[in-house]
């Protein structure tokens, strides 16, 4: 998983340094010290760790115009690394002017301002950085779930089955309370404090932490201590409730820690700071993976079951399942105080912020109301899914599904919800919809191909990777159920870009609604496939109904944003998806006949499906860039610029 920013390859930092929030004598030095001549800013004033202090900055030719700033205000100089910011973008030494995302700062002009570049290369700069984290992070978090499967099994009621619905839970809880807000609405709303607060918006951004976290820590003792009768209204035999139960107790403290997550991570990405949030995933995987080792390790009976299980062996995974859900918030720390950001408890709005409390009070109702729709859809699944042991399978379909969209679609969102966000509070619509237009001709030629892929190699691709105890039908079912729900990545991967730019437009009440429609469609289709068919036939209906449903949230949120805009200027976009579809056409069919011809030799199993997997998946992909690179994608050309380019 890639993780860096989205300016450079380096490390990301914050254009500008954030003031620090201290009492009155403070402020009035930092006042003063603003206004001394530009040599005084020389001398360091931190006295933290010499890492972190800040670095002396050339102020030459910083504010040209000096009657941009009154007498009555200090001049708020940021603290820059060899760059100056110009009205459009950062100004470095070599004269090479890079993005900015229109930080909102005040008057900082360089003296000239050469041409900004072309807004897809800078976007796949910052995505690519993240798309190294997330393939790391993804990477480890599929060889966690392979561990995990080696060690737990599978079966109806089982060990696994006992597992998998206790993790689940935190998920569910978190999202229903705090989560969607934390990821969906706090970057928009920090993002007008940094523009219109004279603070860049430290004082708000420390209150919407208090209140997260006191929120956070109300809700986590009502989930810890609902535990037994959220196990319970899953059902199941008695033993399999008590595990499932004494797991759900364990884990469910997840929820405070990854709301801090999420908070850390949204006040990150407003300083241009994605690589740390995306790398912090990677130390979850690993202490998870470290204790599914010990989990192993620890003695036990030889046949594992809900009946048999341990106690030591149930904390052992439990305990550890927690404690990388903890390291993964906490680590983020680091990043913030390099920054420059420091939290001071604050609960009490000020004077001029009870409109904005307002507002932000609105906009938690409805992404609230948006995530209790979604766990409706969940429960669905899981209601049917357990009736027919199915809960495990359709958890990695579903797991796997998610993958190249964690990778390449959360990577290229995350750039762009900072830059949507800038472009709204400035009232420029026309630069939303040009983020929007290029978030989904890139989205296109990046996920196209991997649902060719899937479709044809789902369950060649699970059975080389889904050893230990999943026997080869198990194995074969999962990427059967993944295969038939792939034609859904890219429209999810839409839906979820044009929910960000309703976000970014501050409107929460429209994506509650769009998702109305689609939680609609998903359980009428599982209702009627759990009415009408039974065993291998409902799994596989399962994600064939979540991807349909998928399909009929983009087709409603692109009506509705062109009821909002207009005429959205998407015939590049449609001229785009078709052409990679023919590319991805043409790599798959290859890819297919390979694999038949793998399975005819060999015969069906998992050499075949090896087999079939290298040679397939190798000369198809070769077949798909080919046609790819002799039509009109100039998306092709920028992506393949943007990995070599280092």
């Amino acid at each position: 998983m890639t993780a860096p920013p989205p300016d450079q390859w380096s490390e990301p930092r914050i254009y500008g340094a954030m003031p620090v929030p201290g009492d009155a004598s403070l402020l009035a030095v930092a006042t003063a010290e603003a206004r001394e001549p530009a040599d005084t800013w020389s001398t360091p004033s931190y006295h933290g760790p010499r890492r972190w202090r800040p670095r002396p900055a050339p102020v030459a030719n910083l504010i040209e115009d000096t009657s941009l700033a009154s007498p009555d205000e200090p001049l708020d100089l940021p603290n820059f690394e060899s760059e100056v910011l110009t009205d459009s973008g950062v100004l470095t030494d070599s004269g090479v002017l890079t993005d900015s995302a229109n930080l909102g700062h005040p008057a900082a002009v360089a003296d000239s301002q050469p041409e900004a570049e072309p807004a897809a290369p800078g976007l796949l700069a910052s995505s690519r950085t993240m798309a190294v984290a997330s393939l790391v992070s993804r990477a480890t978090g599929f060889l966690r779930t392979i561990v995990l499967a080696a060690a737990l099994g599978s079966g109806l009621h089982g060990v696994a089955e006992a597992y998998n619905l206790a993790n689940t839970l935190p998920n569910m809880v978190y999202e229903l309370l705090l989560g969607g807000v934390l990821t969906s609405v706090v970057i928009p709303i920090l993002v007008k404090a940094q523009q219109d607060d004279r603070d860049r918006g430290i004082a708000y951004t420390q209150r919407l932490l208090s209140i997260a976290t006191a929120s956070l820590g109300g809700a986590t003792l009502l989930a810890v201590l609902a535990a037994p009768w959220l196990i319970a209204f899953f059902g199941g035999p008695h033993n399999f409730q008590s595990v499932a139960t004494l797991w759900a107790t364990l884990l469910l403290p997840e929820i405070f820690f990854y709301g801090l997550g999420a908070m850390f991570a949204a006040v990150l990405n407003t300083r241009h700071i994605y690589g740390w949030p995306a790398w912090a995933p990677v130390l979850n995987n690993l202490i998870t993976i470290a204790a599914v080792g010990l989990f192993v390790l620890v003695p036990g009976p030889s046949a594992l079951a809900t009946a048999t299980i341990t106690n030591t062996q149930i904390l052992v995974l439990g305990i550890g399942t927690t404690l990388g859900i903890v390291a993964q918030a906490v680590v983020l720390i680091v990043p913030l105080r390099r920054s420059g950001f420091h939290w001071q408890w604050r609960f009490r709005a000020s004077a001029g912020e009870t409109g904005r409390m307002s507002e932000f009070r609105t906009l938690t109702l409805w992404v609230l109301a948006y995530v209790a729709i979604s766990q409706v859809g969940v429960i669905a699944i899981n209601r049917v899914a357990i009736n027919e042991g199915g809960v495990t399978i359709f958890a990695y379909a579903d797991l796997l599904f998610q993958v190249p969209y964690g990778i390449l679609g959360v990577s290229l969102l995350t750039a762009l919800m900072p830059r949507m966000s800038r472009a709204a509070a400035r009232g420029d619509t026309e630069e939303v919809l040009d983020d929007l237009r290029l978030g989904t001709r890139l989205s296109a030629v990046a996920l196209v191909p991997i649902s060719a892929g899937l479709i044809v190699f789902g369950p060649s691709f699970t059975s080389v990777i889904l050893l230990g105890r999943f026997t080869l039908d198990q194995a074969r079912l999962t990427g059967t159920a993944l295969a038939v729900g792939a034609f859904g990545l890219l429209p999810f991967a839409l839906v979820m870009l044009q929910q960000r730019v309703f976000y970014a437009l501050r409107d929460a009440r429209t994506p509650a609604m769009i998702n109305l429609s689609m939680v609609f469609t998903k359980v009428l289709l599982v209702l009627a496939a759990g009415a009408l068919w039974d065993g291998r036939a409902v799994i596989i209906a399962l994600t064939a109904s979540t991807s349909l449903s998928y399909v009929v949230g983009c087709v409603a949120g692109h009506l509705l944003l062109t009821r909002r805009f207009g005429g959205l200027g998407f015939r590049t976009v449609t001229r785009t998806v078709g052409y990679i579809a023919v590319a991805a056409v043409a790599g798959a069919i290859v890819g297919l006949l390979l694999v038949l011809l793998a399975d005819s030799v060999l015969g069906v199993g998992r050499a075949s499906a090896l087999v079939g997997l290298v040679l397939g998946g190798g000369l198809g992909s070769v077949v798909m860039w080919t046609v790819a690179n002799r039509l009109p994608l100039p998306e092709v050309k920028q992506i393949a610029a943007a990995v070599r380019s280092r």
